[in-house]
């Protein structure tokens, strides 16, 4: 446990124990669009080797997205989805977005809107067996009472008769946020890591942190399978879980040994601070 190990992670992880990962969180290599120092990727095998190891319960967060090329799209995601449900087993509980707040500018030949996001294909093996909201969504209504309609409450009268109620709640000053989560992308706002830019596709580091807090528990194990640069498993071990990554390249490997010794371990695990929001961009509860 807590290793980085070097080779195909196909070959790897079928070494790997039944029902063994708590949760993946990982970003494949896809449609040719970066040189992975020449290596190639092979989805298929990689996908049936992650339900095998995967717990019951577990959960496999896949960021992906698709080239453009001839004026279409390459259906990459559309394709993958399919597969790890239809042919691995797994249920999709959510197509999440990670939405890029910086992206470069786009030829206008390309006859289409400017990309600005990625899947975040949630797959889980069964019901889910862990799920912690992250709570940062600011409502403009905290303080209010609501009536609970849904839910009646049986209550003895002093008269000894019975009479339904409806609960009320009090709006809080935050609520569980939405399935599009928005990121500052570019040089040092990914991370502030300088060596993880020395790998050519990097994710940031609060996205993967968002993923291991919402989908593990302190103890757990995350794997990255094509670990790269190293961000998930250096938030797993900040996070106090247990970490395994993967990579076939000897120097991403290096990289990530190198990025997880750099990670700062607090004393007690904190859920993240609430997000700092306009008042336009408050949501309405």
């Amino acid at each position: 446990m807590n290793k980085i190990i070097c080779g195909d992670c196909t070959k790897v992880l079928a070494g790997f124990p039944a029902d063994y990962i708590d949760l993946t969180v990982t970003s494949p290599p896809y449609d040719n669009l970066r040189d992975y120092n020449g290596y190639t990727f092979d989805f298929e095998p990689i996908a049936a080797e992650l339900w095998r190891v995967t717990k019951l319960g577990g959960i496999v967060v896949w960021v992906v997205g698709d080239q453009t090329k001839d004026f279409c799209e390459s259906l990459t995601t559309a394709k993958q989805k399919i597969y790890f449900v239809e042919d691995c087993g797994f249920n999709l509980l959510d197509t999440m977005i990670y939405e890029k707040d910086g992206y470069p500018a786009q030829n206008p030949n390309m006859m289409r809107y400017m990309e600005a996001f990625e899947y975040m294909l949630i797959f889980c093996k069964g019901k889910p067996k862990t799920y912690n909201p992250i709570m940062d969504r600011i409502t403009k209504t905290y303080g209010e009472s609501r009536n609970k309609f849904t839910r009646r409450q049986k209550r003895r009268q002093k008269d000894g008769s019975t009479k339904y109620t409806k609960n009320g709640f009090m709006i809080g000053p935050v609520s569980s946020r939405n399935n599009l989560w928005k990121y500052s992308t570019g040089y040092l706002k990914v991370t502030k890591d300088k060596q993880a830019y020395q790998h050519p596709a990097i994710f940031p580091e609060v996205l993967a942190r968002d993923h291991i807090i919402s989908w593990s528990n302190p103890g757990d194990v995350v794997l990255d399978p094509m670990c790269g640069s190293g961000t998930t498993l250096k938030m797993a071990k900040e996070q106090g879980r247990q970490y395994i990554g993967i990579d076939i390249s000897q120097e991403y490997c290096k990289l990530s040994q190198r990025r997880v010794e750099g990670a700062k371990v607090p004393l007690f695990i904190l859920p993240p601070e609430p997000a700092e929001m306009k008042p336009e961009q408050m949501d309405l509860i």
